[in-house]
């Protein structure tokens, strides 16, 4: 297939496509000048797929929680070499992450790109499952499990989308649990592999001052070409309410100030393309300017001495599912949560001017033009709004087009008293 470029005037950049004979899609946007090379190999595939009719089969499964993880371990694990140390050799530092929606690979160089890049995409696409790796894997990852458990941000923050959802597996850890993982089987492991790791579930980003034509050779080279185009794969999800289920969830741990999460669960969710990702943007903008450092709400409850510079706001959502979260650390977080409350029954029209909406646009733009300086910022967000089933390259027309009245829209529908929930983990009494 020929080499797609797409052009962007507003953010100056190119962006190479091409796609594989497997089915994998490769971008590329070059850096000319950059000392600094990134790659990042992903596939849409994280740990909310837990129920999926497997590739070849015709029957739906449910695997036990936290295994897309656990496959992202036992990835870098080779019969006779360790793939941590041959990225080493070649100067290149590699990494990897599973979250709701995907796992990626990735690494970052400042030499020695093309060969990093043949041994990124040789070791994703080479599993090495036994019985005796899986079950060693078993207590690694145990350990980790039982290390979050312990953290108090990490408890406040699962308490809170337990509160707000009823089925979906987004309330789930990532890591599973440690029963969960007990159910783990090479067998199992290797059916998720080859339903979800194919290639046209899967896309390759690279950054740097680079040659695509190269890029694509060293790819071509290494992909494995036995593998086919998948027609779509079939991911199921249980039923989620559009009610909260709890109000409020407390817990004790060995801590000295409490903190909190508000949650605010999103019931317009199911949205895919620009209007999921332009929902996302202006919930973020609404949150910058309720709960940001520059806002009065932010200013008046530091002065208080009710928050510290640890309270912030973000949203956070995907095709299925969607929330804001407010969090923090405070003595008195329920005094905070009925402030968030009070704000959020106040008139629209005082909480939002216009001039607040567009300094708010101009900082989220000046963010953004900023994050094209750095290659890591640039992968990460390529393939976020890649899964999102958009272009990197038009996300600064789609926020110059958001308007004072989307905002206002998106406050109604969303910041609602009776979809909110309060998580609070609080010290220990004595």
């Amino acid at each position: 297939m020929a080499t797609k470029i797409y052009d962007s005037k507003n953010i100056k950049e190119k962006l190479y496509y091409r796609k594989m004979d497997s089915g994998l899609k490769v971008y590329y946007i070059p850096k000319e000048g950059y000392t600094k090379q990134y790659a990042i190999f992903a596939t849409e595939y994280g740990s909310i797929d837990n129920i999926f009719t497997p590739r070849g089969e015709t029957n739906k499964i449910e695997v036990p929680e936290g295994i897309a993880h656990f496959l992202e371990h036992k990835l870098f694990e080779s019969p006779d070499n360790n793939i941590f140390d041959k990225f080493s050799q070649l100067g290149a530092d590699v990494n990897a992450y599973t979250n709701f929606n995907r796992t990626a690979y990735l690494f970052s160089s400042t030499e020695n790109f093309y060969e990093s890049l043949g041994l990124l995409i040789d070791f994703v696409q080479s599993p090495y499952f036994t019985d005796e790796n899986v079950e060693k894997e078993k207590g690694i990852i145990a350990q980790e499990i039982n290390m979050y458990l312990d953290s108090p941000g990490w408890r406040v923050y699962f308490n809170c989308l337990k509160a707000m959802y009823y089925n979906h597996p987004v309330k789930i850890d990532i890591a599973g649990t440690v029963d969960s993982i007990q159910g783990i089987t090479k067998e199992l492991l290797y059916k998720c592999y080859n339903t979800f790791y194919n290639p046209s579930n899967m896309v390759l980003f690279v950054i740097g001052d680079l040659d695509f034509e190269n890029i694509i050779e060293v790819v071509d080279k290494h992909e494995n070409k036995s593998k086919t185009e998948v027609e779509e794969i079939h991911r199921f999800f249980p039923e989620e309410p559009k009610i909260i289920k709890e109000k409020l969830v407390e817990e004790n741990m060995l801590i000295s100030t409490p903190v909190f999460y508000i949650g605010f669960k999103d019931l317009d969710v199911n949205l895919t393309g620009e209007k999921l990702v332009k929902s996302d943007l202006i919930t973020d903008m609404i949150l910058d300017i309720l709960f940001g450092t520059s806002s009065k709400f932010y200013n008046d409850l530091y002065e208080e001495g009710l928050i510290d510079s640890s309270f912030g706001a973000v949203y956070t959502g995907d095709k299925t599912y969607g929330h804001s979260l407010i969090v923090g650390e405070s003595k008195e977080p329920k005094t905070v949560y009925n402030k968030v409350l009070e704000l959020i029954k106040r008139p629209v029209e005082d909480l939002f001017t216009e001039a607040d909406f567009e300094r708010i646009k101009r900082k989220t733009m000046g963010d953004f033009l900023m994050g094209l300086n750095s290659v890591e910022f640039v992968g990460n967000n390529f393939i976020d709004l890649y899964f999102s089933d958009f272009m990197i390259v038009d996300y600064l027309d789609l926020l110059e087009n958001i308007r004072y009245e989307d905002i206002i829209d998106r406050f109604n529908s969303h910041l609602k008293e009776d979809n909110v929930v309060l998580s609070i983990i609080k010290p220990l009494e004595k």
